[in-house]
């Protein structure tokens, strides 16, 4: 797509040059006055140099657009087991866990009286708040690699159904106030890029998910959480009730989503580029009415 965008924009800029040639030939021939010829070849410079900065801000884009596919690509590769993704989310989760909180107050592995384990519970005097790892990637993955838009929403429905699995699965099997624990459950993603398209892309998700009292986090808004149970430890009680700390998550949730959209550097230099390319185009039209206005003064 970002191939045949920069493609159709010099496309465009080459024939505007070429009428511009064109017309300023036609005018020679013609033996039109020397100072209409002057002011044509001026508001030629000015088209060549708008297009010099269309072609610098092209070249952005596509070294962008470049980055991205190499960083996808390897990213793919490197999580295609899916025994590696388990390994690597857990060691994540347990590393952020050991970064914030004091030992005490969490344990890994946890083993529940009906015998499932969650791979990671937290301490607090509101009970104890489940935390399991989920690497949904592969029709993720499928998605991105798919050629038609037939295979991609294929893979998009199976992707999201994948992902309502896992977060049925932790509402049953992990909020077990039985047991001791909260009324809700935290599903760690261990992927910014797979969290933000699910925050940014689907609704139905954040709805489902908040339906089944489960809050999706990645690395970055679960380390936001850890603080906020931090707080509470250091003051000796959970300030903020179970309701409150789910407000949280679900204000930072927006503010994530708000935040992918205000870096989003390549729209914004697409958008660099599609405004060069306008003011070319009234560059273009103005010296196409000068063009046609030294005709008539030959006339």
């Amino acid at each position: 797509m970002l191939e045949i965008l920069i493609f159709a924009l010099i496309l465009t800029i080459a024939v505007v040059i070429f009428l511009v040639y064109q017309k300023l030939n036609k005018l020679s021939d013609q033996r039109g006055s020397e100072e209409g010829l002057k002011i044509l070849s001026q508001n030629l410079e000015q088209v060549t140099r708008r297009f010099d900065e269309v072609t610098k801000n092209l070249g952005e884009v596509s070294e962008i657009g470049r980055d991205m596919k190499n960083f996808q690509k390897d990213f793919f590769t490197f999580f295609h087991s899916a025994k590696l993704r388990g390994n690597i989310g857990e060691y994540v989760l347990r590393n952020l866990l050991e970064e914030v909180l004091p030992k005490e107050n969490f344990s890994l592995q946890y083993r529940f009286k009906q015998g499932n384990i969650v791979d990671a519970i937290i301490e607090t005097d509101k009970g104890l708040i489940p935390i399991d790892s989920k690497f949904p990637v592969e029709n993720f993955r499928n998605r991105e690699k798919a050629e038609t838009e037939e295979d991609r929403d294929f893979y998009n429905k199976n992707f999201l159904k994948d992902v309502k699995k896992h977060i049925l699965a932790i509402s049953e099997k992990y909020i077990l106030p039985s047991e001791g624990t909260v009324d809700f459950a935290i599903m760690y993603v261990p992927s910014e890029a797979v969290y933000y398209d699910l925050v940014t892309k689907s609704e139905e998700i954040s709805s489902f998910a908040w339906k089944n009292r489960v809050l999706i986090t990645s690395p970055n808004s679960f380390y936001y959480f850890l603080r906020i149970i931090l707080m509470g430890l250091e003051g000796k009680q959970i300030e903020e009730q179970a309701e409150k700390i789910m407000m949280t998550l679900k204000a930072i949730e927006q503010d994530s989503e708000q935040l992918n959209k205000s870096l989003s550097v390549l729209d914004r230099h697409i958008t660099n580029a599609k405004n060069a390319m306008d003011n070319v185009d009234r560059s273009y039209r103005k010296l196409d009415s000068k063009i046609d206005s030294t005709k008539l003064l030959e006339l």
